[in-house]
């Protein structure tokens, strides 16, 4: 079993933004990965950083994964939401489409294909996890910085 913790966000929303992850393995932080795009926004930032933590836990043959994101929009949505936006169509409550739906696509298909245990973490908390994703990701938001 591993622990992955996730963070994203944008200079901006939108703007140039970061995702990122750090992988905690027998409570020490053992891996990490992360990235960024010119133009984005903070959920499209949050999504790929789960996106990309599940593909690495998945190519490492991982059974069981902790996620602790401290994003509210991508805890709910792919334990509480996605469920109606499914039997739906693929549509909100208010039968709007559900925005950045090639990443919930991605997203729901990874977690059907692992035992992923989901949890929300309060951002800037102090948290050893959370807190070097958020500095990966201003890192990486830097780097499109003018």
């Amino acid at each position: 079993m591993i622990t992955i913790y996730t963070d994203g966000g944008c200079s901006g929303n939108p703007g140039p933004g970061g995702w990122a992850f750090v992988v905690s393995e027998n409570g020490a932080l053992s891996f990490s990965s992360s990235g960024g795009e010119k133009e984005t926004t903070n959920n499209k930032m949050e999504l790929t950083a789960v996106i990309n933590a599940l593909k690495y836990a998945k190519e490492k043959g991982e059974k069981e994964i902790i996620v602790l994101t401290d994003s509210q929009y991508v805890k709910n949505g792919i334990t509480l939401w996605i469920h109606s936006w499914k039997k739906n169509g693929w549509r909100t409550s208010s039968k709007g489409a559900v925005k950045n739906i090639d990443y919930w696509l991605e997203l729901d298909a990874l977690n059907s294909s692992l035992n992923v245990n989901w949890n929300w973490v309060k951002g800037h908390a102090g948290i050893e996890g959370n807190e070097e994703c958020d500095r990966l990701v201003s890192l990486e938001t830097s780097r499109f910085l003018v």
